[in-house]
């Protein structure tokens, strides 16, 4: 903390008025894990924007351990990180080192996923707007039947914001009838193969009773794809979020109806830019479209919320034309499909 003050002082006392220099800085990055597509486009987008600024970027993956992850942390902190960018493994286990790093006044931002603590800066996609637009593709192809729920990991806030989102565009057609929810299930630590497991064990208890599928993210989406696929129902409709590369590809193929892209690299460059805004000494009010979040457990967060974009057949041609994938990963294995591939 000494360091920081004196720092501080010295560039009070030398560049009045001046920011700091960003290759003065370095921000470092925990990650709840890599096993998901996404995370690589993230990191990449997170190091581009650093190196442009001139900051060093230094990381730790927790490999889906809360534990490990507190001990990732303590460690960017001792090799003298000025911010921390948290993917966070679980959203309360993780609050003694959004304490650690106050404790070194090392600003933290939220990455992706709530951390119940004012002192981090908290950033994202808008994910109740995401699982609304999960659920309006999905209820659009399929306005009356039986839905199952996938929902993701229970220590994930994201997971309830998404399924909140999801029950708001349902409930009239759930009041009316028109829509029976027939199995609903979280997925420890997003995994496809858990979701697959208990979209597996949801078809056996309704001997393949199911119309559609509002899975939350395209990893969970793939392992409900992979069950039905395995009982011959691939193409009910399927609902995910992330817009990897796979799951495009499902849209383009028919089994599953939207993926809510929401734009990693975006989310990385903000961060990046945020974390070193933070690390020069920004009031985290003034950071750029900051705005004041309430959270379900009563803490008021400053946030930046970004605009997520459905996914669906009718505009694959958004994230070919936007370099999100090319023509030949969206449209591998299709014939006479929708455009592109067409």
């Amino acid at each position: 903390m000494q360091r920081r003050t004196l720092f501080a002082a010295l560039m009070a006392a030398t560049c009045l008025g001046a920011p700091a220099l960003a290759q003065d800085l370095t921000v470092g990055v925990s990650w709840s894990n890599f096993q998901e597509e996404r995370w690589k486009t993230d990191e990449a987008a997170i190091k581009a924007a650093l190196e442009a600024a001139g900051a060093t970027y230094v990381s730790a993956d927790a490999q889906s351990s809360s534990a490990k992850q507190l001990t990732d942390i303590e460690n960017l902190i001792a090799q003298g990180v000025d911010a921390l960018i948290v993917l966070a493994q679980d959203t309360q286990a993780v609050i003694p080192a959004v304490q650690a790093a106050a404790d070194e006044e090392i600003p933290v931002i939220a990455y992706d996923r709530l951390i119940e603590d004012p002192r981090a800066f908290y950033l994202t996609f808008d994910n109740v707007e995401v699982g609304r637009m999960q659920a309006r593709a999905v209820f659009e192809v399929q306005p009356k039947g039986r839905y199952v729920m996938i929902k993701g990991s229970p220590t994930d806030p994201n997971a309830d914001f998404l399924r909140g989102g999801q029950q708001e565009v349902l409930q009239a057609a759930i009041d009316s009838g028109d829509i029976e929810i027939v199995g609903e299930a979280y997925t420890d630590g997003w995994l496809p193969a858990n979701a697959q497991r208990n979209m597996e064990q949801i078809l056996t208890e309704t001997s393949n009773g199911v119309d559609a599928v509002v899975a939350s993210n395209d990893g969970t989406a793939g392992g409900a794809v992979a069950a039905l696929t395995g009982q011959g129902m691939q193409g009910i409709p399927v609902s995910g979020q992330d817009g990897d590369h796979a799951a495009l590809n499902r849209i383009a193929q028919g089994t599953q109806t939207v993926s809510v892209w929401k734009d990693a690299r975006e989310l990385g460059k903000n961060a990046a830019e945020i974390a070193v805004e933070l690390a020069k000494g920004t009031a985290m009010g003034d950071i750029e479209g900051a705005q004041q979040f309430t959270t379900p457990g009563g803490n008021d967060m400053t946030s930046v919320f970004l605009k997520p974009v459905p996914i669906t057949k009718d505009n694959l041609d958004v994230v070919v034309d936007a370099g999100w994938i090319t023509r030949d990963a969206l449209c591998q294995g299709v014939t006479g499909g929708p455009s592109p591939c067409n």
